[in-house]
């Protein structure tokens, strides 16, 4: 199970997408990992998957430089605050948390492609 689910948030990851929205949620449900736990794998797993990714998107220029080094820098701030709060909260409301933002994230998207397609 655990190929076929680092393959399915590989190649969602390489589309830009996010593979941490299949990997955390599938690891959760198919093992007993705590939400912390999975969050760690995702970080781990994320590196390798990304500067491959980035090779491709660099190659096919569709990463401006520029923007990305500013959003990066701002990022590993994000990533360093995010991470201590992480590590401080109760892993059932984490869980809570990530379940409601991706909920969030969905409904978003289902409502810009209805309107997108009218």
């Amino acid at each position: 199970m655990s190929i076929i689910i680092g393959f399915l948030s590989g190649i969602i990851s390489g589309m830009g997408i996010g593979g941490g929205a299949i990997l955390i949620p599938a690891l959760i449900l198919t093992s007993a990992i705590e939400q912390k736990l999975a969050q760690g794998i995702n970080l781990v797993y994320f590196l390798p998957t990304a500067v491959f990714a980035l090779i491709v998107h660099i190659k096919n220029k569709s990463v401006v430089i520029n923007t990305a080094l500013i959003i990066g820098i701002c990022g590993v701030l994000g990533a360093v605050i995010g991470s201590v709060t992480a590590m401080n909260l109760n892993n059932e409301l984490l869980r809570k948390m990530f379940g409601l933002f991706l909920g969030l994230i969905g409904i978003r998207e289902v409502y810009k492609g209805f309107r997108t397609k009218k």
